[in-house]
C-alpha cells in the first residue's frame, strides 16, 4: 500500500525538462486585494482607485503585481522548495497580462537545470514557472533557482546543467498596458499619487532614500503568507525551526520584497506597475521584530517603441533590517553583502513620461 506521508520533492527527485502541474487554482478576490494593502501598506493608486485604473485603460482595479506573483508563487512550493534550504534567486520574470479580482489563477512549472552541492546533501534546482488565467492566457512567467535537500542516502545526481539566464528582461519583451491618454488624464494621475516626478525626472545613477521603516510583526507575516497559500515549513513551523541556525520562523521572502516595495513608493509614486524583475536575491534572512527600510537606484529608463505617454525605469531595490538607508553607503563591499541587507532586487516599472515628449 503506498504511502499518504506527503514528504515533498528532495533534489533527487527532480528531472531536466520535467513538468510539474501545480495545485490549487485560486480565484483572487477584492478582498484577498484588500487583505494585502492591509499587510503592506501598498498605496499604489492603480490598484488603489477604480476611477484612475479606469482612466489608464483597465477594466477594473488590476491585481498588485506583487500580490499575483506571491500567490503564484504560493503554488509552487509543495511541490518545488517544501524541502527546501533557501530561496537563492530570481531572473526573467515577466508580467504578461493584468489579472482582476475574479480572475483564476493556476500555475505549471518546467525544470531547467539541476547542479548537486558538493556536500553531496543538498542540489539547487532550476525552474520556470508560469501562471494562467482561468482562459489559459499566460500571465506572468519567471524563474528562480532553490537549494532543496537531498534524501538521506541518495545517490549523486546523475544530471548536472546549469542554464543560462538573461541578465536583463530585452525591453522587446516589456509589455506595457497601462495608457495616459492625454494631459488631462496625466494630471489627475499625479493629483492621485501626490507627485509630479514623472520618467523624465529620473537620471541613471540616482539613489533615493525611501524615508518610512516598517517593524514586522508576527501576525503580519503569518497572515501574509497564509494569503499565498506558502505552506513552506521554515514561515509556519516554529517546533522545526528551532533546529536551523536561525532558530526561528523566517519571514517568507516574497513578503519582503512586498513591504520594501510598498516603501518604495515614496520618491516612486508615479510608477504604475511592474514590467519584469530581471534579478533578485534575498541576502538576508528576516524575522517577525526586524525592522525593515529601502533605498532604490535608478540603473537606466528606456522609452518604449511607439509610446510617447509612458516609458520604463529599471530600478535596484535595497531592502534593510534594522538600519536607515543613509546609514549605509553600499549594499555590497569586496564581493559580500552589508550585514543589513536582506533584499537587492533588479525590476522594471512603467511610469507616465511628460506629454508631448520629454
Amino acid at each position: 500500500m503506498g504511502s499518504k506521508d506527503r514528504k515533498g520533492n528532495f533534489f533527487d527527485d527532480f528531472r531536466l525538462g520535467q513538468v510539474i502541474r501545480h495545485s490549487t487554482p485560486r480565484t483572487i478576490t477584492d478582498g484577498d486585494c484588500a487583505l494585502y494593502i492591509a499587510l503592506t501598506g501598498s498605496r499604489h493608486a492603480a490598484h488603489s482607485s477604480l476611477r484612475i485604473a479606469q482612466a489608464l485603460g483597465f477594466a477594473s482595479r488590476p491585481v498588485d503585481d506583487l500580490l499575483l506573483f506571491n500567490i503564484a508563487f504560493g503554488k509552487t512550493v509543495p511541490d518545488i522548495s517544501l524541502n527546501a534550504v533557501a530561496n537563492l534567486g530570481y531572473a526573467e520574470m515577466r508580467f504578461l497580462q493584468p489579472v482582476f479580482a475574479g480572475s483564476t489563477v493556476r500555475c505549471e512549472s518546467k525544470v531547467i537545470g539541476l547542479k548537486e552541492n558538493s556536500s553531496g546533501k543538498t542540489g539547487v534546482v532550476y525552474v520556470r514557472s508560469t501562471a494562467y488565467n482561468e482562459m489559459d492566457h499566460a500571465v506572468l512567467t519567471w524563474v528562480r533557482w532553490v537549494m532543496v535537500h537531498k534524501a538521506p542516502g541518495a545517490p549523486k545526481a546523475a544530471e548536472q546543467h546549469v542554464p543560462a539566464l538573461a541578465e536583463v528582461v530585452p525591453l522587446d519583451q516589456l509589455l506595457a498596458h497601462a495608457k495616459v491618454p492625454g494631459k488631462k488624464v496625466l494630471e489627475d494621475w499625479c493629483d492621485a499619487t501626490g507627485s509630479s516626478d514623472l520618467w523624465d525626472d529620473y537620471t541613471a545613477g540616482e539613489r533615493i532614500h525611501h524615508p518610512l521603516g516598517v517593524t514586522i510583526e508576527e501576525a503580519d507575516h503569518m497572515t501574509a503568507t497564509r494569503l499565498y497559500q506558502n505552506n513552506s515549513r521554515p514561515h509556519f513551523d516554529a517546533l522545526d525551526m528551532r533546529q536551523s541556525k536561525v532558530g526561528r520562523r523566517l519571514v517568507y521572502g516574497g513578503h519582503v520584497i512586498s513591504t520594501c516595495r510598498a516603501l518604495a513608493y515614496d520618491g516612486l509614486e508615479n510608477a504604475i506597475s511592474v514590467l519584469a524583475f530581471n534579478g533578485g536575491t534575498h541576502a538576508a534572512p528576516t524575522v517577525a521584530g526586524d525592522t525593515l527600510y529601502a533605498w532604490s537606484e535608478v540603473l537606466n529608463k528606456w522609452r518604449l517603441k511607439g509610446r510617447a505617454d509612458v516609458g520604463a525605469l529599471r530600478l535596484r531595490l535595497v531592502g534593510l533590517k534594522n538600519v536607515r538607508p543613509r546609514e549605509v553607503a553600499s549594499a555590497r563591499a569586496d564581493g559580500t553583502y552589508h550585514p543589513a541587507v536582506v533584499l537587492d532586487l533588479d525590476y522594471t516599472v512603467l511610469m507616465p513620461r511628460r506629454q508631448g515628449g520629454g
